[in-house]
Order: structure tokens, then C-alpha cells, then sequence
């Protein structure tokens, strides 16, 4: 109260005249010492002890990485026990594999915490601001450049150019090429594709575009493409590979950013109020990348020839045999640099937007500051973990599954049970997997509330959840037996797809948006870089020519599983909707 009537006197004291303001300086607050004497108060400087600060931190702290816990714990409890309780094996560098789990989930903490305080509201401020500054042309090509630049702050990137080291050149020498030499103009060549997805997204939100003509003239081509490279015994192997580059795209920077970016510009413009608006741009952020692997390897095939790409592999080991690798090339350096490099050129260009384009000054600096700082700390966090925790633990569990079913250098009494047995169990550890990986991911439960709010209830979060997770489970045990059986990931994909096409045709637009969008959440900054690791080291222990096509397949089969719940739940709705009509009619009618 005290302070009120002094802020009144404060208010009535102030006089304003022309550009000049005066007021008459507040008589400080006075306290008597020890000794009678009068001097100003001076409030006392609050001490927090350890255990203090503890108390009020835990919670935010706490709730944060409990999500994370969530999503790596119980798939990586799952690997750890199938590969010690049925194949008899323990995990080799427990420790390190666990300080490496144990980084990944701190890193992806603070990269969250990071990209939500930091960088989610240059998107937001962006899409509302760029509009009313810009022209169209303009705010497409800030559109274009984001998506470019936010595939490389994927966290699960990475996992994708380390996969280069395990590919034998003799036997699939472009395939070698694209994740050594050109690693670069791959992961680049994703980013174009998720720029123009970026684009194309946007416009769809401002026109309010149908989904379905930019899923028939995206995914055709993605699968002419597909059957070109199949009859292609050069750039067959390099299938599996585009697929998964699609997968590898939509992950927790990606998404967010182009959405509030897209989002924002519909808003601007008088569009975008729709339930639907912010559906649809994960899915042309998955084919489109697609399109640009097939492109790029093409390209390669037609510049280079086979002999030169083997002689540049043979030079490149020599070289690797006798080079003493440089700081940056090595640990810790390595993960340092790449989790600045992933982050630094996107946060310079959303500066530059900000500042340039839309001279506008950044509201509440510090706060995005020091998330910039968080997510770039918890990249390179989450780089740690990712050499030490995920890609050692998918890659030594991918290699000890096969001993189940088959004799392995280095695994003593494999084959542990008959073919048939093995491969059951083999192919029953995948749907595991992927069915417990899947219901951990946090974005698959924001997306199953999302969706039953959206469809008032007649599409439930727990339906939504459980076909996805079921999807996914599939997926991965049908990527599974393709490394196993040794068949072509074609044969998988073009029917697959091709049916997914009919269904997209009898589905309404409605779940036809959440059916194609739920692939993109299954393809976690967790989820990636495990099942690539453990499907590469699959590959390997059964000495396939490469492991590429688990996450393809994870992809798919979602999208099957939500349409064809989707259709169930439209039919059950009808059927409702339709004896509550006859039910009134009688009444009326008695």
C-alpha cells in the first residue's frame, strides 16, 4: 500500500511540457542504525544456498529432461536387455555407451529449452512482421533460405554423414561418394528441398491449397525416380539412402521454425485461420529432399564415372592410413565444431532478416540470447552423445542381433538359435523397438491432442498414438527383413507408396493432412540416429551391401495405418450419425 501512495505522489509530481518532462525527485526512504542516526535504506542482498537454488530450479530442470528420459531410456533399456537376456551378450563399454545416453539427453534438453526461447521467436516475429514489409517474392525467398538453413541444425544430420566410414566403395561406389566426398552437396541438396517445401508450404497456407494435387505431383516423381535408380546396377544402392534422407528432415528445428514462419505469414495476409492450415508442410519437407538425393546422384553418375570414384576412395584411405587428423577432425573438437557450425550461420541469418529486411529491433534480448547460447551448448552436448551413446549403442546391438539367427566374427556360439527361430526373434526385437520408440516420442502426444481436439473427439489421441506406434512397428521390422532376406527396398516402397496414393484419393483432405504429417513425428532427433545405427550395423553383421531403408519403411507405414484408421473412424461416424437420423424419424413419425 506504501508504495502505491508513493507512486501516486510520483504521478501527480511529474509535469509534461512541450518534448520536456520534469519531475520533482521522491525523498528516499530513511532507516535509523544502531546509534539513532538516519541514512538511506538500503535493501539487504538475498543469499540462496545451494540447496535453495536446487529447490527452485528442479522443477523447470526437472520436467524438461524427464521428457527426454522418456524418449531415450526405455528404447535403450529395450536394446540393453534383448541383447543380454536372449542373445546372451553384454553391452560392450557400458559405461561410455551410458555417459553417452546420459549426454544426449542433457543436450537434447538444453537444445530445446534453447530453440524455444531463442530461436522460435525469430520465426514468430518474422511471419507476423515480413508480410507487412515485403513483398511476396521477398518473403518466399527468406522461406526458401530458412529451410536450407534449418536441415543443418537438425541434430539428427549428423547421424546421416557419419554413416560414410561403414560402405565398402567396391560394391556401391556412388552410394560411397554421396556420404564421403559429396557429403556436403548431400546434406546441402536436402536443405534446397526443404526450402522449397518451405515455399510451397507457405503459399498453401496463404491460398488454403488442397493437400492431395502437392502429394500426387510430389510423390510420382519420387517414385519414377525410384524405379529409375532400380534399373540403374550403379546407383541401385543408393535407394535406401534418398528414402531416409526424407526422415531425416523433419526433426525438432525443421518443423517448428518453418511452421511459426508459414503460420505467421497465412496470419498476416487474412489466411491460415483453418484447424487444418498448419498441416502439410512435413510432408513436402519429406519428399522433396527425396527428389534432391535422386537428382544429385544422377548427376554424379553422369559427371563421374565408377573408375574414378574407386581410384578417389583408394587415395582418400591412403591418405586417411598416413594423415595425422587436425584438432577439428578429431574428439572433442570435431563435436564442438559441428554443433556451432549447425547453429551459428542460422541464428546470423534470422539476425540479418531481422535487422536488414525488416529493421526491427529484437524485444527481450537476453532472454533469445541466452537461448541461442542453450541450443548451441546443448548441440554440441548432443554431438558427445551421439558418437558415444546412440551410434555406439545402436551400432554394437544392429551387429549382435544377427547372431541370433546366423554365425558372426566376434559373437562365440552365434548362431544362438535355429534360422527360423533366430529370424523370428530378430524381426520380434524390431516391432518392439519400434513400437516402444515411437509412443516415447513427445511430439507424437502433442500431435495425438492436436488431432483429437481438431476432430472433436472422434479420432482419440490414444487411436492416433497406437496406429502410428504400430505403424512405425512394422516399418521397422519390414526394413528389418530387407536386410535380412536381402531383397530390394523397391519392392517395398513403389506398391507401398502407390497404395498410399488410392488411399489418399477415397480419404477426406482432413486425414489425409494428419495421416502424411504423422510419418514426420515418428523420425525423432532420437529415434534417427539409433535405428540408422542399428540398421547400418545390421547390415554389417550380415554382410548386406548397406543398411539403408528402415527409417523409408518407418515412414510409410503410418501413413497406411492413419488412413485406413481414418476411413474406420469416418465409417463409424456415418454409421452413428446415420441411426440417430432413423431414430428421430420414428420418433417423429409415432
Amino acid at each position: 500500500m506504501q508504495n502505491r501512495i508513493r507512486f501516486g505522489e510520483f504521478l501527480r509530481e511529474m509535469s509534461v511540457s512541450h518534448k520536456k518532462v520534469s519531475y520533482t525527485k521522491l525523498t528516499p526512504k530513511l532507516e535509523e542504525d544502531a546509534d539513532g542516526n538516519k541514512k538511506p535504506f538500503k535493501p539487504q542482498k538475498l543469499e540462496l544456498r545451494t540447496m535453495d537454488v536446487y529447490r527452485l530450479l528442479q522443477p523447470y530442470v526437472g520436467s524438461r529432461f524427464k521428457e527426454q528420459l522418456m524418449a531415450v531410456v526405455p528404447i535403450a533399456v529395450l536394446m540393453s536387455a534383448f541383447q543380454f537376456f536372449v542373445l546372451g551378450q553384454p553391452v560392450a563399454n557400458a559405461m561410455m555407451i551410458g555417459a553417452g545416453l546420459f549426454a544426449v539427453m542433457v543436450g537434447l534438453m538444453l537444445f530445446m529449452e534453447g530453440l524455444k526461447l531463442g530461436l522460435m521467436p525469430f520465426g514468430e516475429t518474422i511471419g507476423n512482421t515480413l508480410p507487412k514489409k515485403a513483398k511476396l517474392g521477398t518473403v518466399l525467398l527468406i522461406a526458401f533460405l530458412l529451410g536450407i538453413l534449418v536441415t543443418f541444425a537438425e541434430p539428427a544430420i549428423s547421424s546421416l554423414q557419419l554413416a560414410g566410414s561403414n560402405i565398402d566403395p567396391s560394391k556401391a561406389p556412388y552410394l560411397y561418394a554421396l556420404l564421403t566426398k559429396y557429403s556436403f552437396p548431400l546434406v546441402m541438396i536436402v536443405g534446397v528441398g526443404v526450402g522449397l517445401a518451405a515455399v510451397l508450404g507457405t503459399l498453401r497456407f496463404i491460398y488454403g491449397w488442397s493437400m492431395k494435387p502437392f502429394i500426387y505431383c510430389s510423390l510420382t516423381p519420387t517414385l519414377l525416380l525410384t524405379v529409375a535408380a532400380y534399373f540403374n546396377p550403379d546407383l541401385k544402392s543408393i535407394i535406401g539412402l534418398a528414402w531416409d534422407c526424407g526422415a531425416v528432415t523433419t526433426g525438432p528445428v525443421t518443423v517448428p521454425l518453418v511452421l511459426a514462419l508459414g503460420i505467421g505469414v497465412a496470419a498476416a495476409v487474412g489466411q491460415g485461420n483453418s484447424a487444418l492450415s498448419g498441416f502439410g508442410i512435413v510432408t513436402l519437407a519429406s519428399l522433396f529432399p527425396i527428389i534432391g538425393v535422386f537428382c544429385l546422384a544422377f548427376f554424379i553418375s553422369f559427371t563421374t564415372p565408377v573408375d574414378v570414384v574407386m581410384a578417389a576412395a583408394v587415395e582418400a584411405k591412403a591418405l586417411a592410413a598416413n594423415a595425422v587428423p587436425s584438432w577439428h577432425e578429431q574428439t572433442p573438437g570435431q563435436e564442438v565444431i559441428l554443433g556451432v557450425r549447425a547453429i551459428a550461420p542460422l541464428v546470423i541469418f534470422l539476425f540479418g532478416v531481422l535487422y536488414i529486411v525488416l529493421k526491427e529491433e529484437l524485444k527481450n534480448a537476453g532472454t533469445v540470447v541466452y537461448g541461442i547460447c542453450l541450443a548451441m551448448l546443448g548441440m554440441v552436448v548432443f554431438n558427445f552423445g551421439l558418437t558415444y551413446g546412440l551410434a555406439a549403442l545402436g551400432d554394437q546391438t544392429g551387429g549382435t542381433v544377427p547372431g541370433a539367427f546366423m554365425e558372426v566374427t566376434g559373437l562365440s556360439g552365434s548362431p544362438y538359435f535355429s534360422y527360423a527361430v533366430g529370424v523370428g526373434w530378430a524381426i520380434m526385437f524390431a516391432l518392439v523397438i519400434g513400437f516402444a520408440a515411437t509412443l516415447a516420442e513427445p511430439a507424437l502426444n502433442a500431435l495425438g491432442m492436436t488431432v483429437q481436439n481438431l476432430t472433436n473427439g472422434a479420432f482419440k489421441k490414444s487411436m492416433l498414438m497406437y496406429a502410428v506406434a504400430g505403424g512405425v512397428a512394422i516399418g521397422i521390422a519390414m526394413g528389418t527383413s530387407k536386410i535380412i532376406f536381402d531383397f530390394q527396398l523397391a519392392y517395398l516402397l513403389i506398391p507401398g507408396y502407390t497404395f498410399a496414393m488410392f488411399m489418399t484419393w477415397i480419404s477426406s483432405e482432413e486425414y489425409v493432412n494428419i495421416a502424411w504429417d504423422s510419418a514426420g513425428v515418428t523420425t525423432g532427433p532420437v529415434t534417427v540416429p539409433l535405428v540408422l545405427a542399428m540398421g547400418l550395423g545390421f547390415g554389417k553383421g550380415v554382410g548386406a551391401l548397406e543398411g539403408f531403408g528402415i527409417l523409408a519403411a518407418a515412414s510409410l507405414f503410418p501413413i497406411l495405418a492413419v488412413m485406413s484408421t481414418g476411413l474406420y473412424v469416418q465409417y463409424k461416424t456415418k454409421k452413428i450419425k446415420s441411426n440417430s437420423e432413423k431414430s428421430e424419424a420414428s420418433e417423429v413419425a409415432a
